[in-house]
């Protein structure tokens, strides 16, 4: 049994919830925006009378390992719609290095991080940022595309080791390895 998929989802007040059984869709609609999903055909979504999200499989199917799979992934993924249109999820990035630094120029976010020309990322729609001096901070209201967005920021220069410059998660953790040593 899937321990995540048994929770029912809790619906804060101010946030719409629509459950659409023949083309398995589930539309969600709070104070920061809408949001979609389709979910697998192995799981069923129901809308429980006390207005709450429930996620379940059919009886036969419990055995099945990959239904129980899409049970708890499905059951996570609407959750994330939920938290996303009542509160929204952020990311914040830290730019480390000696005149490194990040800009906002209108809706695009400019890098200058030890190329010889400036990083120039448009975030997708929905996604929003904000920089503060070495900060970037990415909101929205879709987890998925705020972390895809996130990683696309980190990944165009990640932390190295051995001086700590790069593009890092606020939380991130970064093992320093030692420089060589001489005899």
């Amino acid at each position: 049994m899937s321990r995540i998929g048994k929770k029912p989802i809790a619906v804060p007040s101010g946030v719409k919830v629509q459950v659409d059984r023949n083309s398995r869709t589930v539309k969600v609609e709070g104070p920061k925006g809408k949001l979609e999903y389709r979910h697998r055909p192995e799981v069923d979504v129901a809308l429980a009378d006390d207005g709450q999200i429930e996620v379940g499989i059919p009886e036969s199917r419990i055995g099945d390992r990959q239904c129980r799979a899409y049970w708890g992934t499905d059951r996570a993924r609407i959750a994330n719609l939920v938290q996303g249109v009542s509160s929204g999820f952020e990311r914040k990035l830290q730019v480390i290095g000696v005149g490194w630094n990040a800009q906002a120029q209108g809706k695009t976010l400019r890098l200058n991080v030890g190329y010889c020309h400036p990083v120039d990322m448009v975030p997708p729609a929905g996604v929003e940022f904000t920089v503060e001096g070495p900060m970037i901070t990415i909101s929205g209201v879709d987890k998925q595309a705020v972390g895809q967005f996130a990683a696309n920021v980190r990944s165009k220069r990640p932390p190295e080791p051995y001086k700590g410059k790069g593009i890092r998660y606020v939380d991130e953790y970064v093992i320093r390895k030692e420089g060589k040593v001489t005899a």
